[in-house]
């Protein structure tokens, strides 16, 4: 690797794949309370969007261009996105309080904004 604009050497050095990956945990622990009933409705979309997060910016990272990266990080942002709709609906079914949800919207609008300026990084490189 050459130089601090060249492809990460592993994606674990990525702060935004670290900080998807502990929002995968807090979202996975935060719907283990919601219904049962919800299990195949939105428990699994919640999870599954927060695991698309890190899950496309491994396969950005793994594609070894920066455009490519930059494709596959505007999918993270898009499930992002996704996720902030899940858990709002979860708040507004009362699923969860705005006390426990508070944090994980918190986190997720700051890996928002730094997945956005990731990808104007690597944008920048092509």
């Amino acid at each position: 690797m050459s130089g601090p604009a060249a492809m990460p050497g592993s994606v674990r050095d990525l702060r935004i794949w670290q900080e998807g990956m502990q929002l995968v945990e807090d979202v996975y622990a935060l719907s283990a309370g919601w219904p049962s009933s919800e299990l195949y409705g939105l428990t699994s979309q919640a999870r599954r969007a927060s695991v698309s997060i890190p899950a496309n910016i491994s396969e950005g990272v793994g594609r070894g261009s920066p455009g490519e990266l930059a494709r596959f990080c505007r999918i993270a942002l898009g499930s992002a996105y996704e996720l902030l709709t899940h858990l709002e609906l979860a708040l507004r079914l009362r699923f969860s309080s705005a006390d426990q949800l508070d944090p994980a919207f918190q986190t997720l609008g700051v890996l928002m904004r730094r997945i956005t300026r990731f990808i104007q990084v690597q944008e920048a490189r092509t």
